[in-house]
């Protein structure tokens, strides 16, 4: 009775070693496949959505070209000769160009948007602090001060254009 034991015991033994192993190797396929199809399933997405976040990219890009001071005053001529209003129409303009690609920040980082939107209010305290002179005392010396500022150091919109470059390139060396 013991060696009916002993020898059910030997044949058991390697049959739990087999099984134990093809245990083994199935669950690691199955592991395997399930992060291969993940990974086809990503690069598929992103070939979808490259495109989209590209164009997202230079929608901000065109954002922050346009609201640039020295082009901002050459595409905002002043209405009247007042300081107060000429700064309103500067800042409305700045404001209704960043509303109008409020759904881009979807696409983009939140790294990317929040230098974007620190951009935009940099170069809206620029022209208040522009406006706060007491020298400055109509819309063309407000236009004069602020392209004068701008002359003399980077407008805020080019750290933030620099910026998206980056990150483009970043998104072209992934894929």
């Amino acid at each position: 009775m013991g060696e009916n034991i002993l020898g059910l015991i030997l044949y058991c033994v390697p049959a739990l070693i087999t099984g134990a192993i093809a245990f083994l190797f199935f669950k690691e396929h199955i592991y395997n496949e399930n992060n291969r199809r993940n990974y086809l399933l990503h690069k598929e997405n992103q070939k979808e959505t490259l495109p989209i976040r590209l164009q997202a990219y230079e929608r901000m890009a065109l954002f922050l070209e346009r609201i640039s001071p020295n082009k901002l005053l050459v595409r905002t001529n002043p209405l009247s000769s007042d300081k107060d209003s000429y700064e309103t129409l500067l800042i409305q303009s700045i404001e209704q160009e960043f509303e109008h690609n409020l759904s881009q920040q979807i696409y983009i980082s939140d790294e990317c948007w929040s230098i974007i939107n620190a951009a935009k209010n940099a170069t809206v305290q620029l022209i208040r602090k522009s406006s706060l002179s007491d020298k400055i005392n109509s819309a063309d010396k407000l236009r004069e001060a602020i392209l004068t500022d701008s002359m003399d150091k980077r407008a805020p919109s080019d750290a933030a254009l620099s910026f998206i470059k980056e990150e483009v390139n970043k998104l072209w060396s992934i894929n």
